[in-house]
């Protein structure tokens, strides 16, 4: 079978599936089609995937000319390999059941057309940036993405945290913008080329590649770019579903994964994306620990594990971290889903310690909760096992820094933490909320879409782990204490936070320690203590410099100082004596004759 043409044609005809409803935008009906276009989209997409798994991989490249830039061509170029032939229906199905969720939890929203609209164009920016075979398309992705994120992030825009947040998105991934431009620009201005296939040819230099780390750290919360990740919670949380699990913030770990060809020969890239990836797993795995908010403690272990794919970059083994990526799309969606009907029924409340007892009252959901949580962990043969499981092994049996290595299985372990710490709080023991709520989850329009997503959750890992092929060999022969290491940090984790959270439940702590461990300090220092230091110093300089030198040396005060010399010589003359009087008329007329004389 020509497996070119097909998975050309299905791409084209998923695309145009998807593009429909934008002409229909009006229509009474629009979220309804919308739902059902994506639905379409996806069946389509799964054809290419069967036709991967049995005739294996042929990659297949579309251009069309577009302008010129001197003598370099700006095409707008599709590539469909395998990595965007497994993607794109993760993103599908993953999409499919959060639209489907946005029906019930925004059924009451008057603007859910455009709600509905935004989402869709979301979409495909990012399926554009996933299929994009040079820089040019993937930056129009990688910027589709970044302002629909600010408009989702802001749909609630009368309240201030949720525009406050959705700017501070858009300042974040600015940062990595720049770092992106100067790449393109580099390239055009020295190889004439912005297309995959020909920049993997030539000898990019060192500082090019960091430049597109920096791209990929912004848009993927990095360590000291991730502040903006848990400031996105102020969106509904469909779209805090679809941010977190498939769409923008994988967009820089794929960003990544595409460049690899140019990483995996210079020991600084490799060093840089393993040291930030472990610093990341680690800082927002502990960030996670002391939150009480159900959504930012999902939000911190999204960082925590993007961390974990970029220390994958790091050790050279790309299709491990986007293994991870397909895997944990299923797990984080039901989460947020999850954490979504919770919260509607607990009449918007968001704290976990106001939660409890909602495993009689929300059966489904906390089940789904207990299943996402666990394969989070990487529970034996759910989906995260997988692939979490694989990177944590690559990293024990490479020649990796020590610190690296035990930073990135501490923050395993704290993942076991935080996810039994929603399980706990959430839906065992009695109930810690008002009596007088009333909980619901028999609509079937936001139980279906977590069910699905639970069943990728159990068996995705399997599957992918059959159709993925590794680029390099792998270790598969180690010693058992390597083998086992993750699963006994994580069992270990485990059995720690049972015992916390058992105390915590039945007596209020003497110390509260996520006070005095206080993980916010990031945010603090960057958006208040440095620009108060900047604005003070400033405005010091500036007044310092007005009163000091322009009141006090040049202008007013400079200029009545200069004028009281001549003034206290002339008051010093006049003192009304008749021999100073004839004196100085002497010396006048003997100054005039002379000058006269001259003359």
């Amino acid at each position: 079978m020509n497996f070119p043409l097909i998975a050309t044609s299905c791409y084209s005809l998923s695309m145009l599936i998807l593009s429909m409803p934008l002409l229909l935008s009006t229509h009474p009906s629009f979220h309804l089609i919308t739902k059902t276009a994506i639905k379409t989209s996806f069946l389509v997409s799964i054809f290419p995937l069967f036709l991967l798994i049995n005739e294996h991989l042929q990659t297949t490249t579309i251009s069309w000319k577009w302008f010129f830039i001197s003598s370099s061509p700006l095409d707008l170029s599709v590539q469909l390999d395998h990595y965007t032939v497994m993607f794109i229906p993760i993103a599908l199905v993953v999409s499919w059941s959060i639209i489907e969720y946005s029906l019930w939890y925004m059924h009451d929203d008057l603007k859910i057309q455009l709600f509905f609209k935004y989402l869709l164009i979301f979409l495909l920016a990012m399926m554009l940036l996933v299929s994009a075979g040079n820089l040019l398309t993937l930056f129009i992705g990688w910027e589709g993405v970044g302002i629909m994120s600010y408009l989702l992030i802001g749909w609630y825009f009368t309240r201030s945290n949720a525009g406050a947040a959705a700017l501070q998105a858009v300042l974040y991934n600015r940062i990595g913008d720049i770092g992106f431009l100067f790449a393109i620009f580099w390239l055009i201005s020295s190889f004439d080329s912005i297309d995959f296939n020909y920049i993997f040819s030539m000898n990019i230099p060192t500082s090019l590649i960091i430049a597109l780390i920096i791209a990929a750290a912004s848009k993927s919360a990095q360590f000291g770019l991730h502040p903006w990740l848990a400031s996105a919670m102020e969106g509904p949380t469909p779209v805090s579903a679809l941010l977190h699990s498939s769409t923008m913030v994988v967009a820089g770990v794929f960003l990544l994964i595409r460049i690899h060809p140019i990483i995996k020969d210079n020991q600084t890239a490799l060093t840089i994306c393993l040291c930030l990836g472990a610093i990341s797993t680690a800082f927002a795995a502990t960030c996670a620990l002391t939150q009480n908010d159900i959504k930012k403690i999902i939000a911190f272990s999204t960082a925590s594990q993007l961390g974990l794919m970029v220390v994958a970059i790091g050790l050279n083994l790309p299709f491990l971290a986007f293994f991870h990526i397909s895997t944990h799309a299923f797990f984080k969606a039901m989460l947020f889903l999850c954490s979504g009907i919770i919260i509607h029924n607990l009449d918007n409340e968001q704290d976990i310690r106001k939660m409890g007892g909602l495993q009689k009252s929300l059966p489904i959901t906390t089940t789904c909760v207990t299943v996402g949580s666990l394969a989070l962990m990487g529970t034996p043969y759910l989906a995260g096992f997988f692939s979490k499981d694989a990177i944590v092994e690559a990293i024990n049996s490479s020649n990796v820094n020590a610190w690296a290595l035990v930073v990135t299985i501490i923050a395993t372990s704290f993942t076991a933490i935080y996810s039994l710490r929603v399980i706990y709080f959430a839906s065992l023991n009695f109930p810690r909320f008002n009596p007088m709520i009333n909980i619901n989850e028999n609509n079937p329009t936001s139980t279906n879409p977590i069910k699905r997503l639970a069943i990728g959750s159990i068996i995705s890992g399997w599957i992918i782990y059959q159709i993925l092929t590794p680029l390099t060999p792998m270790t598969l022969t180690m010693p058992p204490y390597m083998k086992m290491s993750a699963l006994v940090v994580t069992l270990l984790g485990f059995l720690i936070a049972l015992d916390l959270a058992q105390i915590s439940w039945t007596m209020t702590p003497s110390k509260n320690m996520s006070k005095s461990i206080n993980t916010t300090f990031y945010p603090l220092i960057t958006h208040r203590l440095t620009p108060s230091l900047f604005l003070d110093f400033s405005q010091y300089i500036s007044s310092h410099l007005i009163d000091t030198l322009w009141l006090e040396k040049l202008g007013p005060k400079g200029l009545a100082s200069s004028q009281l010399p001549p003034i206290k010589m002339n008051q010093n003359v006049q003192h009304g004596l008749i021999k100073v009087y004839l004196s100085i008329l002497v010396v006048s007329l003997t100054v005039c004759l002379i000058l006269l004389q001259i003359v």
